[in-house]
C-alpha cells in the first residue's frame, strides 16, 4: 500500500514538474514590451514685461566741462520720458564711463610717432523696465526726437518678458504629456497590445521663440528676446508598458 502510495505521489510530482517546465518553455521568449512616444504641448502668448535701454553721450576737452555737459544730458533726458509719461524715479542710470580720446601722429614719411590727447568721452545709459508695453515700445521709436535738444542718443532695441512663465511651462508640460498619452494609445491599438502602466517620464527642452519667425530650435534651448509676441513649446518623453 505504501509502495502504491509513494508511486502515486512520484507519478503527480512529475506530472506538476512537467507543466511547469512546459510553461517555462512556452513562454522563455516572451519579454516585456514597451512603447516609447514623443508628445508635443505649444502655445502663443503676448509679452507682458519690456524692458528698453538708451545711452547717451558727450565729448569735451575738459573734464570738469564734460560732466557738466553730461549732466544737462541727463537733465533733458529725463524731462522728455517725463513728458512721454514715464515715472522718472523707474529710471535706472548706469555709472558714466569715461574715455581718454587719443588720435594717432604720423611722420611726413608716414611713420607713427605716438598720440595726441584731444579730449574725453563721457557716456551713460539708461533704463526702463515696464508692464506698459506698448507706451515704451512708442519711446522706443520715437526717443530720437531728443536729438533736437542737442543730446546725442542711442536707442537699442526694446526686449520682450513674460512674467508668468512658470505657470505657462506647467501648462506645456500638461499639454505635452497628454499627447504623447494619445500617440502611445494609438500605437498599441495597432500593434493588437494593450497599454501598460507609466514606466517613465522626461521633459524635454522648453523653447520660446518669435511667432511667425524663422527661429531654429537648439538642442539647449531657444529664448527669444526680441519678438513682442511669442510661441512657447515643450516635449515630453513617456515611456509605457505594453501587455
Amino acid at each position: 500500500m505504501n509502495q502504491y502510495k509513494n508511486t502515486l505521489i512520484i507519478g503527480l510530482s512529475i506530472m506538476v514538474s512537467s507543466f511547469i517546465l512546459g510553461q517555462a518553455y512556452l513562454n522563455r521568449n516572451k519579454t516585456q514590451g514597451e512603447i516609447q512616444v514623443k508628445g508635443l504641448g505649444s502655445k502663443n502668448f503676448t509679452s507682458d514685461l519690456i524692458i528698453w535701454e538708451g545711452q547717451f553721450g558727450v565729448q569735451h576737452i575738459d573734464i570738469k566741462q564734460a560732466y557738466a555737459s553730461l549732466e544737462q544730458s541727463r537733465l533733458k533726458v529725463n524731462q522728455y520720458l517725463k513728458d512721454k509719461e514715464i515715472d522718472v524715479n523707474q529710471l535706472i542710470y548706469s555709472a558714466v564711463n569715461t574715455r581718454k580720446i587719443t588720435k594717432s601722429l604720423y611722420s611726413s614719411k608716414g611713420d607713427y610717432v605716438g598720440d595726441e590727447f584731444v579730449g574725453y568721452e563721457l557716456k551713460q545709459s539708461v533704463k526702463i523696465e515696464s508692464n506698459e508695453v506698448e507706451k515704451v515700445e512708442r519711446i522706443a521709436r520715437e526717443i530720437t526726437e531728443i536729438l533736437n535738444q542737442g543730446v546725442e542718443f542711442y536707442s537699442e532695441s526694446p526686449r520682450y518678458y513674460y512674467t508668468k512663465l512658470a505657470d505657462l511651462k506647467v501648462e506645456m508640460i500638461s499639454k505635452a504629456t497628454e499627447d504623447a498619452r494619445l500617440r502611445a494609445e494609438r500605437i498599441a491599438q495597432f500593434s493588437g497590445g494593450d497599454m501598460g502602466n507609466l514606466e517613465s517620464a522626461r521633459m524635454g527642452v522648453f523653447q520660446i521663440t518669435g511667432q511667425n519667425s524663422e527661429e531654429d530650435y537648439s538642442w539647449g534651448g531657444t529664448y527669444n528676446t526680441s519678438s513682442k509676441e511669442k510661441t512657447a513649446s515643450i516635449t515630453m518623453i513617456l515611456v509605457f508598458q505594453v501587455d
